[in-house]
């Protein structure tokens, strides 16, 4: 194959989810500040991350069943991350902020002084 073609390949490929930063993303997640007892979970969406925890305060499921914390995308065009909240009254998606660096929204999803996103 000539290195053009590889080329290519890997332009068509899509970068995100992988299995790389969806580990760095779990690791991260130990670092949080709220609900530091739950395990939450990181599950590979479309061009991104889904971040989920069962529910220990009942706000959002009385059962304490899992709920979506966050989501993370990757928008190729834009070379850009988003951080999206879930508003749970709603049942919708809503973006938070952007970044370059996706760690960087990862550090805002992990101190949420405002309980954004653990509820």
């Amino acid at each position: 194959m000539s290195p053009a073609v590889s080329r290519d390949a890997a332009i068509m490929r899509p970068a995100h989810p992988n299995e790389f930063d969806r580990k760095r993303i779990e690791r991260a997640l130990k670092t949080r500040k709220r609900y530091r007892y739950v395990r939450p979970s990181v599950a590979p969406v479309a061009d991104g991350y889904r971040i989920e925890s069962p529910c220990c305060s009942r706000n959002i499921d009385p059962e304490g069943g899992i709920v979506d914390v966050a989501l993370l995308i990757y928008d190729p065009d834009a070379s850009t991350w988003k951080l999206f909240r879930k508003d749970h009254g709603r049942k919708a998606w809503e973006l938070h902020s952007t970044s370059e660096r996706m760690v960087a929204l990862v550090d805002a999803l992990n101190a949420d002084p405002e309980r954004k996103f653990w509820q």
